[in-house]
């Protein structure tokens, strides 16, 4: 009897310990919320799961470039908002608003799920 038990206790207690970490995948705490408008040029648009990324070269108040990256929801999400992954491709130049923005001063901010960058 015992050794009928323990096979899926093992296996309970294994996908339990994999499983934990993605409870902690969304979080905001490490985000502020400050609104902050970036101008600047699109080095990558990466389509990837579980976030597709924005980056952009944006030039700070001394003039030196500044790598920003935007973390947007997954692709199946943001197809609903009409973006695709040729909507951005390195060398466009664009304007992007954020009111989520790293607490500890990285170049990292949380684009919203009805983002509308304005492409020039």
């Amino acid at each position: 009897m015992k050794s009928k038990l323990t096979a899926p206790l093992l296996a309970v207690v294994g996908l339990l310990s994999v499983s934990v970490p993605t409870f902690a995948h969304h979080g905001n705490a490490q985000y502020e919320n400050k609104i902050l408008t970036l101008k600047g040029t699109v080095t990558a648009w990466m389509w990837t799961n579980p976030h597709v990324f924005l980056k952009v070269d944006v030039k700070d108040d001394k003039g030196n470039v500044v790598n920003w990256a935007g973390e947007l929801v997954a692709p199946s999400n943001i197809i609903n908002f009409g973006f695709t992954k040729e909507t951005f491709k390195p060398g466009d130049e664009v304007t992007v608003v954020t009111s989520d923005v790293a607490k500890n001063g990285a170049s990292v901010a949380r684009l919203p799920r009805s983002y509308s960058p304005t492409v020039r």
